[in-house]
């Protein structure tokens, strides 16, 4: 009897042991990303690649740390149907305060499982043509702009419903351009949960039911997912100021080898350059408006080079081109470029065509100085009868034979006029005589 009780005794002290080591029962994992700017295809892929990693280790939730003023529909897109796939439980936790959820951002949020804000941070303004670049303005642009907000407004209709979000917010935050801070969020249930920090988050978030899974984060070890090689340099590369300055390299290089030809580095450094920002421009929201600008503004800092007008052509050039680097991506706000950018490069630009390119280019226009072309325009000595039969001529001291289509007398005084191979050919110098 002793004995059995002794074995029972062993027996629970060595399954509460076990259970007690068991994986099971240690906390669990939240992994956690962090996306601080404009939504684009690196973001994307970003996104997409955590949600997978965080389904292959198991972790408890992914955790979607945001903070964007906006981005492009396609990546909002993908992101969004990645979300939706609940292939892991994702929280999108805006922060830190003074962050927000704009635009793309606010698609992104409400298609977490759990949307989640710090306080002091806003979330909405997610018009269409911001969130995708639309033209300003005009007929067939106007039936784009409807076509645009109808199928935002459904999507995000769509997300706020499946998640349980405020629908008829999230459609005004579309159509109206609603903006939120995150207490009216809450109180309006577009998010779910309202934290200072991440261990808050965690423990708001402990014993929350998603589907039927129960989160268990109170706990929880947060563990970072960070970016791979490719993705940083696909978000670095990315970006509207990347592309300004490949098109500038582009310009300089390309106009460079022109005014200097045989330079070869300039023209290659600027045909890679603008093979890069072509290739960037199928991605980023260009406006076309602010291309054109920039080429008339090169335009007219080549003809003011030859062109006498006193430097008003180079004003003009500034200023289209000033004008053109603030529209080239003025169709989606997450991607416009700052003044700080813009006036050093309009200086720039302007200095490279007055001093660079323009001596370049009139160093081909100026008059030989070796070869037999120096010869033209100098005067010589007709030291025998010269007529289209030809004759003799003194230049500098050397003898050179000459043909003149008007008859010249010995002893008169010629200009040279053209050369071929070595016969000068020559015309009447008549205000003066050697004799």
């Amino acid at each position: 009897m002793a004995f059995s009780i002794l074995g029972k005794r062993l027996a629970a002290s060595l399954l509460a042991m076990a259970f007690a080591t068991s994986p099971a029962l240690h906390a669990g994992q939240v992994g956690l990303i962090k996306i601080d700017g404009a939504i684009g295809p690196a973001t994307a892929t970003y996104i997409n690649r955590a949600v997978d990693q965080a389904a292959a280790d198991q972790d408890v939730c992914l955790v979607i740390q945001l903070d964007t003023p906006g981005g492009l529909l396609d990546s909002t897109k993908q992101i969004v149907e990645k979300l939706l796939s609940d292939v892991v439980p994702t929280v999108v936790y805006v922060a830190p305060a003074g962050a927000s959820a704009a635009s793309a951002g606010t698609f992104i949020t409400l298609a977490a499982n759990v949307a989640a804000m710090a306080p002091h941070t806003t979330i909405g303004a997610a018009h269409p043509l911001s969130l995708t670049g639309g033209d300003e303005g005009g007929g067939s642009n106007d039936v784009l702009r409807t076509k645009l907000e109808n199928y935002a407004s459904s999507q995000i209709e769509t997300i706020a419903s499946n998640r349980q979000h405020n629908v008829e917010w999230a459609i005004s935050a579309v159509r109206q351009s609603s903006s939120i801070t995150a207490d009216e969020a809450l109180r309006k249930k577009v998010i779910d949960i309202i934290a200072p920090d991440l261990p808050a988050l965690l423990k708001a978030l402990d014993q929350r039911k998603i589907g039927s899974t129960v989160l268990h984060t109170a706990d929880a070890r947060i563990v970072d997912i960070p970016m791979v090689p490719r993705e940083e340099i696909f978000q670095m590369l990315w970006r509207p100021e990347v592309m300004f300055l490949l098109m500038l390299v582009a310009i300089y290089g390309i106009i460079g080898e022109l005014s200097n030809p045989g330079a070869v580095l300039p023209g290659v450094a600027g045909a890679v350059a603008l093979i890069l920002a072509l290739y960037m421009a199928a991605i980023l929201p260009i406006n076309i408006a602010g291309v054109a600008l920039i080429v008339v503004a090169v335009a007219l800092f080549i003809i003011d080079i030859f062109a006498v007008t006193h430097g008003i052509l180079t004003a003009g050039g500034i200023i289209a081109f000033f004008l053109g680097s603030i529209m080239l991506f003025n169709r989606e706000p997450a991607f416009r470029l700052s003044l700080g950018l813009i006036i050093p490069a309009t200086i720039v630009t302007a200095l490279f065509f007055l001093f660079v390119i323009g001596a370049g280019l009139r160093a081909q226009f100026l008059p030989a100085k070796t070869g037999p072309q120096t010869m033209l325009g100098k005067s010589a000595l007709a030291l025998t009868a010269i007529g289209p039969s030809g004759g003799q001529v003194m230049i500098e001291g050397e003898y050179w034979r000459a043909v003149s289509q008007t008859p010249l007398p010995s002893g008169a005084a010629a200009e040279v006029v053209g050369i071929e191979g070595l016969t000068l050919q020559v015309k009447p110098k008549p205000e003066k005589h050697y004799g």
